[in-house]
């Protein structure tokens, strides 16, 4: 599974995972200078090469679009509802 190096660290757990069949959003939460929170969301798909070992890919075809979007809203009504009341620095909780 591929995420951004600042992502790799065992201490930083994703905040929430949301699924639609193999495309997933993961949200990521990562601490600012300022003692606030900045999320981020991560969208994949995972499916198996011919070996059956299993990888992410970020392409998405024009079928799974829709899907796409559909996450990306959850996820953002995610952060809304865990920015409410916090430090972050991306306007969700403002």
């Amino acid at each position: 599974m591929s995420t951004t190096t600042a992502n790799k660290t065992a201490s930083n757990k994703p905040l929430a995972t949301v699924r639609d069949g193999a495309i997933k959003a993961t949200i990521w939460t990562n601490p600012t200078d300022k003692g606030g929170v900045r999320y981020s969301v991560e969208i994949s798909r995972s499916y198996t090469d011919a070996d059956g070992k299993w990888h992410d890919t970020h392409y998405f075809g024009r079928n799974e679009l829709l899907r796409v979007a559909h996450l990306a809203g959850k996820a953002y009504d995610a952060i809304a509802i865990a920015a409410a009341g916090d430090n972050s620095e991306d306007g969700a909780g403002q």
